[in-house]
């Protein structure tokens, strides 16, 4: 007797196991990091858990409401999104709340509204609707460069106006990764990738606030009370983690040491609770998570869904670099930014953004299992077509012959 094999999982499922996981952790993580504070501020323990549960559910609510959306109507609506995105990001710099010198925050009531996670996703909905109708253009002219870039320049000035640089680097990057997958030529991509990094780097040194952290970047133990604060604090959470952690709810340094230790400082909480081990995981099920992102978006190009495999490419982009990012913050691989740990760090806004962004990918990967599905139907189709016609052209010849 033969054994079953099982059927390998696919990419749309490899997806959501690895977000379903990161979110589980995420919210045991925030438990942790967050009760000492919580109970300082607020006279209750469970106050961030509860928002944050309340955050994941209202999420993944709406991501069930996206995945109906077919792409074709993301495609069609991209102009109107696009203006929507900066309609938002003027919005949030006329009436938004401003914490720690920054003004990123629109107030709900119930929840504080970050319009920049939102709009990161119309911006790159645009772009990726901009590749498919200039495809020519974009493949071998350089103003199918430039034409891009003066798009991305607007939301950019927005974001900086803030000011939210970390946004404007993962947003640059997700779009310069999809006009590579569009096929623009390497020497213009070159030249945008340099040109790039000039301005980041004039912006860089501009600003005192960016330069402090730069310094503290590069010489955390010599800035450990003042601009590297967080750096050196993290680095302590990772050192007293080890191999196998110091057990879960034993970190010491949430205990007022780390600042922001439940929203971007979360891995290095759970680095000391968890250890390597801990961390491995997390880098492991984020390295699942957008290599089947890619794979959704690489099945949606080879069947000729243009506008669904770019998006796709730059979404897989998008929440792999702002991980990274977060990671390499963390462990002091770069300077300090604001950007937090996707699926995994406290905040509503970046829950909504994230599973959103998931909801589209899996939409794709639905759209491509139809058409995948479609194909030998109407193979079949044509060769019952193509028997049926040779059986009553056979038919023919026998009753003539007759």
């Amino acid at each position: 007797m033969l054994l079953d094999k099982k059927q390998p999982l696919k990419p749309e499922q490899l997806l959501l196991i690895s977000a379903v996981s990161l979110l589980c952790i995420g919210l045991l993580t925030v438990s942790s990091a967050s009760m000492v504070i919580a109970e300082e501020k607020f006279a209750n323990t469970f106050h961030f858990v509860i928002r944050h549960g309340i955050s994941i559910f209202i999420a993944v609510c709406c991501a069930v409401l996206a995945y109906q959306i077919p792409m074709r109507l993301w495609e069609r609506t991209s102009s109107m999104l696009f203006f929507f995105a900066v309609l938002m990001l003027v919005l949030v710099l006329l009436i938004g709340n401003t914490v720690n010198g920054s003004t990123r925050w629109i107030s709900l009531g119930f929840m504080n509204f970050q319009p920049s996670e939102v709009a990161k996703i119309f911006v790159l909905i645009y772009m990726a609707s901009f590749i498919v109708r200039k495809k020519d253009e974009v493949r071998g002219q350089i103003t199918g460069i430039l034409k891009p870039a003066a798009i991305l320049f607007l939301p950019a000035i927005l974001l900086l106006l803030e000011p939210d640089f970390g946004s404007v680097v993962v947003l640059s990057i997700a779009t310069f990764a999809m006009l590579f997958m569009g096929g623009v030529r390497v020497r213009y991509f070159a030249l945008l990738v340099l040109v790039g990094a000039l301005l980041f780097y004039v912006l860089l040194i501009t600003q005192p606030y960016r330069v402090a952290r730069l310094s503290g970047f590069l010489r955390p133990w010599e800035n450990q009370f003042g601009s590297a604060y967080q750096l050196v604090q993290s680095l302590i959470a990772y050192g007293r983690g080890e191999w196998f952690g110091q057990g879960y709810g034993n970190s010491v340094q949430k205990l007022f040491y780390l600042p922001e230790a439940h929203t971007d400082f979360l891995l290095a909480v759970l680095a000391e609770e968890f250890g390597f081990l801990g961390v491995m995981t997390v880098i492991i099920l984020f390295s699942i998570l957008v290599l089947s992102a890619l794979f959704i978006s690489r099945s949606a190009e080879q069947r000729g869904a243009y506008f669904s495999a770019y998006l796709g490419y730059g979404l897989a982009v998008l929440i792999g670099i702002q991980a990274l990012f977060n990671l390499g913050v963390t462990m002091g691989l770069l300077p300090t930014k604001g950007l937090t740990l996707p699926l995994m760090s406290y905040g509503g806004s970046s829950l909504l953004s994230t599973c959103f962004l998931l909801a589209i990918l899996l939409r794709i990967s639905k759209e491509n299992d139809v058409a995948s599905e479609a194909k030998p139907r109407k193979k079949n189709k044509r060769r019952n077509l193509k028997s049926g016609s040779e059986s009553v052209r056979l038919g023919k010849q026998s009753g003539l012959a007759a």
